[in-house]
């Protein structure tokens, strides 16, 4: 395998070897592991998504008792329904993949750009909030820096990011895990310290909600409640990580995500509603500059009776910088999950195929470095307003929701012969009824303060993936064609005209790839422009291993098989016109590297050679034909001639 540069090897990690059966055990992940990568998103939501909701219920404070109720029981709704997609779609995509596959390719464009709009919006959350978090330990006067502070960790979780999935979640553990074990502690002795008011719980909040009924009617109190239940939707983000990265976990998969599940609704279930009914037994109150959460765990802790205010600030000082790490951790699931939605929606050519590349180390680093980039731009654009950004996130979160839920009640009213079916489709139909209803909310609460402009920028993606796509069409059924000319099983050859190679004579090397028309394309013309020159011809082909491909061991094996019977077509075409010919191949991440190293080998065991690769050339050439194919045949190109080799492309026109 080619070696990168020794300070990316430094930066990211060591190269693995896709196609070494060691290699996916080492990087799949256990549910634990995938509870801290995937789960984190979900947990650290619990340190803005009460808070929005439970601000919202106003003076209305006893009502809390049925939105931590509410919220709980949403949760594992949505987890239930998750569920069921990773059943379904045991390689993972998530959303994207069910709305998709279920719905049709439009609704799964509209799910798509929705998450992906809603991972940067993931990152940029949660960092926000992380860093509002630590700031309530520090002074007023440090707030200038909390931009600057936040740019700086989306660069360093990105860095990271590039070692690996299992790598990064590893660093991260600590800090999950801290979080947890602080937070159980501290909301069990925080209900259990009002143990004599609990039994005025539900009176209190049966009177509350009695009292508004007389007041308002009864439409308006419900009102308010589903306000608030909404307004704190960004709660239940990243449940649906799970299933975008199904095909990361350790095997069994679908039972390994189904534990990781549970795991994450029990976690987000127990600690979101635990602190909306601490905000209501100890009566938190907004504080300048700190976070309700702040507010409430300082309450809690001074109760404790330390005996020393330096070691009750040390406490909340902990605590709240567990906070902000797991925030931190949280931004993780925008970096593992949305690179997977680019990399699926590149697999159906919505965005372009280089989201589908992988790094030596086998993670989809373009998508990592778009998640970056993007979360850093939305940060400086709202100047990291946790409140803006909550907004802007919540409606997708929904939206994709409520797409993978129809999806599934659809699936199931159609296989009525499944056992069980009817209790599937009625948890489906009950999770998209949630789900649908605080989307409607949202938009219609948030649309003028901000909701538009998620909107409007998902309309923008959707737009640009059309695009895309149309291209990419025009494209595939113009090669198609020309594939179609060269299709079927390699041309028998007769064994007395199989001639042999011999080095000392001039010799084409030809590079090829995957479409059979493109590298006939390039065999045709060395011949008509040398007639009888060459004495060799030595074919050359590189298999992309990508995302798709990399999705299992049967996905490498039929790649294998792609790659080795073309280049039997090539080879066999030659021997039956009386050339000598053979044919080498290697598989790896990076393509140019791996022609290159082949190349390097057939030009010394054949000195007297030509190299020789088919080149795209659009009629129309602009920013997109230049960015949406690769630019293999001129990279390598240039480095040969660095080297002082030869290499001729031959041009073949399309649309």
């Amino acid at each position: 395998m080619a070696q990168p540069s020794r300070w990316w090897t430094y930066l990211a990690g060591k190269p693995l070897d896709p196609l070494a059966p060691a290699t996916r055990h080492a990087i799949a992940v256990a549910p634990v592991l995938a509870w801290v990568g995937l789960g984190a998103d979900g947990l650290s939501s619990s340190c803005y998504g009460p808070e929005e909701a439970f601000l919202a219920l106003g003076n209305h404070t006893p009502l809390a008792f049925f939105l931590a109720l509410a919220t709980a029981t949403t949760v594992f709704i949505i987890a239930v329904g998750y569920n069921q997609v990773i059943e379904l779609f045991p390689t993972g995509g998530g959303g994207y993949r069910v709305a998709t596959a279920l719905l049709g390719p439009r609704p799964g464009l509209v799910s798509g750009a929705a998450l992906l709009v809603d991972y940067v919006l993931t990152v940029a959350t949660s960092l926000a909030s992380g860093v509002d978090a630590f700031y309530s330990l520090l002074p007023l006067g440090a707030q200038p820096y909390k931009l600057a502070t936040e740019i700086a960790i989306v660069v360093i979780l990105t860095v990271l990011n590039f070692r690996g999935m299992k790598e990064s979640i590893l660093v991260l553990l600590p800090i999950f895990m801290g979080f947890v074990v602080l937070h159980l502690g501290l909301i069990v002795y925080g209900v259990v310290a009002h143990a004599g008011s609990l039994g005025r719980v539900v009176p209190d909040a049966v009177g509350e909600a009695s009292t508004l009924s007389q007041a308002l009617g009864p439409v308006a109190m419900l009102a308010i409640l589903m306000r608030a239940f909404s307004l704190g939707g960004g709660t239940y983000t990243g449940l649906e990580a799970v299933s975008n990265n199904v095909n990361m976990l350790a095997e069994p998969r679908v039972a390994n995500g189904k534990w990781t599940m549970f795991y994450m609704a029990t976690s987000l279930a127990f600690t979101a509603g635990g602190i909306i009914l601490l905000y209501m037994l100890w009566h938190a109150t907004p504080v300048e500059g700190q976070t309700l959460n702040a507010v409430v765990f300082a309450r809690v802790i001074d109760s404790f009776g330390l005996g020393s205010s330096t070691a009750s600030h040390a406490l909340l000082a902990a605590v709240l910088a567990f906070e902000a790490g797991l925030l931190l951790v949280g931004a993780q699931t925008g970096f593992l999950d949305g690179p997977a939605v680019l990399s699926n929606m590149a697999g159906d050519h919505w965005v372009p195929r280089h989201f589908r590349d992988l790094s030596t180390r086998l993670v989809r680093q373009n998508g990592i470095i778009v998640m970056g980039v993007a979360s850093a731009l939305i940060l400086l654009w709202t100047h990291g307003q946790v409140a803006v950004l909550v907004v802007l996130y919540s409606i997708n979160v929904f939206l994709t929701f409520s797409l993978s839920l129809l999806g599934l009640c659809i699936y199931w009213w159609g296989h009525k012969q499944e056992p069980r079916w009817i209790v599937r489709f009625g948890l489906s139909l009950l999770g998209l009824t949630v789900t649908a209803s605080i989307l409607a909310v949202t938009v219609i609460e948030k649309f003028t303060s901000g909701g538009w402009l998620t909107l409007l920028v998902t309309g923008i993606v959707i737009a640009l993936c059309v695009l895309v796509k149309r291209h990419y069409m025009a494209t595939r059924a113009e090669l198609a064609n020309a594939d179609a000319t060269f299709a079927g099983s390699p041309p028998a050859v007769d064994p007395t005209r199989i001639r042999p190679l011999d080095p000392a004579k001039p010799t084409a090397i030809v590079l090829v790839g995957k479409h059979r028309g493109v590298s006939m394309h390039a065999l045709l013309w060395i011949q008509r422009l040398f007639p009888g020159h060459f004495h060799n011809f030595v074919f050359l082909a590189v298999g992309e291993v990508d995302a798709q491909s990399y999705e299992g061991q049967e996905a490498l094996q039929r790649l294998q098989h792609t790659i080795g019977e073309a280049l039997q077509y090539y080879v066999a075409t030659c021997q039956r016109h009386g050339l000598a010919a053979d044919s080498r191949a290697a598989f790896g991440t990076n393509p140019v590297m791996e022609f290159v190293r082949l190349v390097d080998d057939a030009t010394e065991e054949f000195p007297n050679s030509v190299c020789f690769a088919s080149k795209l050339i659009f009629r129309q050439v602009n920013f997109l034909t230049s960015w949406l194919h690769n630019q293999t045949p001129g990279e390598i190109q240039d480095r040969l001639h660095l080297q002082g080799k030869q290499m001729v492309l031959l041009p073949m026109n399309v649309h």
